[in-house]
């Protein structure tokens, strides 16, 4: 069958399509045909329309035609995606030139990966996945790799305890979970969805072995966590020099252009790359991203460390979390998490440093930005005049959960069992420095700080606990 091409050529698009006949789609928008000849039709502007037409209508124009949309992009958008956030590209003209010229028509292949237990994102997650969808606007493929048979063995790689192994039913169950957010940021109909056991399963003794061949004990000590941990002298089980080989054989067998994740998967990402040329294929790019730290304003965002904002949090818990951060994360997460443009953000740190912009104002747009991205514009709206009213004013939240108590209860317990705090150790400190508030009338009028680690929390309903800016609950009988 012939084939129809529509791509962007500086300012126009063109149509060309053998047989020379138009089909009647086409004829539809005469009315936006300034020129026509028997080798094409030259429209003065991107028409949208003509092409959703053409992709709504394509079945009927003629069984087994194929439509390819492309667009050039920009030199400004290209340079968008290789700089915002970016920590480091491997071979960087060369990623540039294949999303400047195009890869011989076909759009690159980008790659990441997904470790299916970890199914709750948080905004650190959203840092890469913005990174995905932004390759997805300039006409690419997102692959997106489950990493279920590594997660059906247990990773120990990273982690003082080993990964406990998941069961199949497990895997698919959060991986369903991990997409339901995922596809919040990254576009459905762009993406691509693998999943590791598609050639793993086959995979025999002598498979891993010859796999193995192609790296030394030498090569995998260069990575960082290696490293420090056989200088130390702590344990590196065989098993976490596997993991990297194998994350680096599912580039080959997704015949990967691109490969992206955070600064903390570089070594693993070059492995796919090393091992593509092997067999005979050209090696990947790679492009890391920065990390974004969370609350605490020092360490990388996660789950584990209680310091994360969840994808799905609601915007006013979002807004108020965000508002609570150092000064000196914003521009990270400015950089990471919304489009303001580059000159903005500089224009921003300048008046700052002279003292010319309280730090309050940009904070508050930097959480109004990045609701708007993962909520709506009204939601941000009333999660600002929310927060304003809350500290501005004394004022406690309305939505506050509550916590159901049979007994009085220490504050230590108590607060890991709510949730507030991670651990004993941490709901000690959150004590110690002064973190604590108990309100026993449930309102703002009577507050008294918890000083003492032996506090008893007394079974008074309505009565509020407020652990460090933004977190509360509400004692219920």
């Amino acid at each position: 069958m012939p084939e129809m091409k529509l791509f962007q050529e500086r300012k126009f698009w063109v149509i060309t399509r053998s047989p020379r006949r138009l089909p009647p789609i086409l004829l539809q928008c005469r009315k936006e045909i300034i020129q026509f000849n028997p080798g094409g039709v030259v429209v003065t502007q991107i028409i949208n329309r003509l092409t959703r037409m053409i992709m709504r209508t394509i079945n009927p124009i003629r069984e087994g035609v194929v439509v390819t949309v492309k667009q050039q992009p920009t030199r400004e958008s290209v340079e968008y995606v290789l700089t915002r956030g970016v920590a480091q590209i491997e071979k960087e003209e060369d990623l540039r030139r294949l999303l400047l010229e195009g890869n011989k028509g076909e759009p690159l292949r980008v790659k990441l990966g997904i470790d299916p237990s970890h199914y709750d994102l948080t905004l650190g997650h959203a840092v890469v996945l913005r990174k995905l969808c932004q390759f997805q606007q300039l006409g690419h493929k997102a692959v997106a790799l489950v990493g279920d048979w590594t997660a059906r063995l247990g990773d120990p790689s990273d982690r003082v305890e080993a990964r406990k192994a998941l069961s199949a039913e497990q895997v698919e169950a959060y991986s369903a979970t991990y997409f339901e957010q995922f596809y919040r940021i990254v576009d459905r109909q762009q993406t691509e969805v693998r999943r590791q056991s598609e050639w793993f399963d086959d995979f025999t003794l002598g498979d891993a072995i010859k796999l193995l061949s192609h790296k030394t004990v030498a090569r995998m000590l260069e990575r960082d966590d290696f490293s420090k941990r056989y200088k130390s002298g702590v344990e590196i089980y065989l098993s976490e020099f596997m993991y990297p080989l194998l994350q680096g054989y599912d580039s080959v067998a997704l015949h990967a252009d691109v490969e992206i994740g955070g600064t903390d998967q570089t070594f693993n990402l070059f492995v796919g790359r090393e091992l593509q040329p092997i067999f005979g294929q050209a090696p990947q790019q790679i492009l890391t991203c920065h990390l974004i730290v969370g609350l605490d304003g020092a360490q990388k965002m996660g789950k584990s460390l209680s310091n994360y904002i969840a994808l799905t949090a609601p915007a006013n818990d979002m807004y108020g979390k965000l508002m609570s951060l150092p000064d000196h994360v914003m521009m990270s997460y400015f950089e990471a998490l919304t489009d303001v443009p580059q000159a903005e953000l500089d224009e921003f740190s300048r008046r700052m440093a002279d003292g010319s912009l309280n730090p309050v104002v940009v904070k508050r747009r930097m959480a109004r930005e990045i609701v708007v991205e993962f909520h709506n514009a009204a939601a941000a709206e009333e999660a600002e005049a929310a927060f304003i009213e809350q500290f501005s004013k004394g004022k406690l939240p309305a939505d506050i959960p509550d916590y159901r108590l049979g007994e009085p209860e220490n504050i230590l317990n108590l607060l890991v069992d709510a949730k507030l705090a991670s651990s004993k150790s941490e709901a000690r400190r959150l004590v110690q420095q002064g973190g604590v508030t108990f309100f026993p009338g449930g309102t703002e009028d009577r507050s008294e700080t918890v000083e003492d680690v032996g506090f008893t929390v007394p079974v008074l309903d309505g009565a509020i606990l407020k652990v460090g800016k933004r977190q509360y609950v509400r004692i219920r009988k």
